[in-house]
């Protein structure tokens, strides 16, 4: 993420990683004000073996593409909205969701909704399971358990 900010909307990826038993690690790095720390940072990742980068910014949200620039490895961007107590860039997080879905050809970024962060922890695991029978038998088997839960909720029906 570019911000401690970040971090409780970040959070949710963890968790969800976490739920999975998916090893993960998370750093504050800024794009604008240590790009050097970012571009070693990148290389330390891809030689630990890391598989997917989930990539959290606000405002200008140079981060994502920044990373996808330095690695071929996939980049999930997380477009966060800025929330500052007291004071607001008065754009909801849509400045940074454009600026990580407008890359540049050649560059991609999957991005996800303005603070969806577990969006992008479910994405990255998709995309583990490619080489992971087991994850991908855990999503599976997650997937079955939402379905089975909207039919019991379907069936049940609600009271207005």
């Amino acid at each position: 993420m570019g911000s401690k900010s970040d971090s409780d909307t970040m959070k949710k990826a963890a968790e969800v990683l976490k739920e999975f038993g998916v090893e993960y690690k998370a750093y504050v790095i800024s794009a604008h004000r240590a790009g050097d720390l970012l571009v070693k940072t990148i290389a330390q990742v891809e030689q630990a073996g890391a598989q997917v980068i989930i990539a959290g910014a606000g405002l200008s949200a140079a981060l994502p593409g920044v990373i996808a620039s330095r690695t071929v490895l996939p980049v999930i961007g997380v477009p966060l909205e800025c929330i500052n107590p007291g004071k607001s860039n008065g754009l909801a997080g849509m400045d940074a969701l454009l600026s990580i879905v407008q890359m540049p050809p050649q560059i991609p970024v999957a991005t996800v909704g303005i603070n969806s962060a577990k969006n992008a922890a479910y994405l990255a695991l998709q995309v583990l399971a490619l080489q992971s029978p087991e994850l991908k038998q855990k999503l599976i088997e997650f997937r079955n358990k939402l379905k089975a839960d909207a039919e019991a909720l379907a069936d049940s029906g609600i009271e207005l």
